[in-house]
């Protein structure tokens, strides 16, 4: 029975060591960069939302969506103070889906991220709600403004589908070092 035969780190050519070391590291910087910006924008944003509209407001919509909604159907039903606590409720459940994210672990780069994911889609359809609220009450430029964010949340979902483990460790140096020719990564 053989042993296998491992090459000890040293025999390795060092200009080779240095650029796997390099590219490790910058993918593992971008990776904890871009996925703890997805966290921190999330959470603040859905946590500060909800926090306004449950608890600094106590489910009361402020006068001016009472006026802007006038003549509406969402003032009639679900109601005003009804939809903004509708929407603060939704906006708490994005809250905690991404929490939940997070204590699960699913910010490791081994760890799949279903929950996150959800927290992500959730978040679109927060988005797509406020932009029919806005529709319907004719501000267009609050319109144009919810699709805008809506749009930028599905570039969080698919840069969130380019990261570990759905992609390979060095992620990031894979995708910029596509040969345009081949379309494979250089060396392959």
């Amino acid at each position: 029975m053989s042993t296998p035969a491992f090459v000890h780190r040293s025999a390795r050519p060092r200009s080779e060591s240095n650029a796997r070391f390099a590219t490790l590291t910058a993918d593992g910087i971008a990776y904890a960069l871009a996925l703890g910006g997805i966290y921190l924008l999330l959470g603040t944003l859905w946590f500060m939302s909800a926090k306004e509209k449950l608890i600094d407001d106590n489910g009361t919509a402020p006068a001016g969506l009472h006026r802007m909604f006038s003549g509406t159907f969402i003032s009639s039903f679900p109601g005003t103070n009804a939809a903004w606590v509708i929407l603060g409720g939704l906006e708490g459940v994005a809250f905690l889906v991404v929490v939940a994210s997070f204590l699960r672990g699913e910010f490791l780069p081994h760890r799949p991220k279903p929950i996150l994911l959800a927290g992500i889609a959730g978040s679109m359809a927060v988005f797509a709600i406020l932009a029919f609220g806005d529709t319907v009450a004719q501000n267009n430029d609050g319109t144009a403004s919810l699709f805008t964010y809506f749009a930028a949340t599905g570039v969080l979902l698919i840069v969130t589908l380019l990261m570990p483990p759905y992609r390979p460790t060095a992620w990031l140096s894979s995708l910029i070092s596509r040969d345009a020719t081949t379309g494979r990564g250089a060396g392959a």
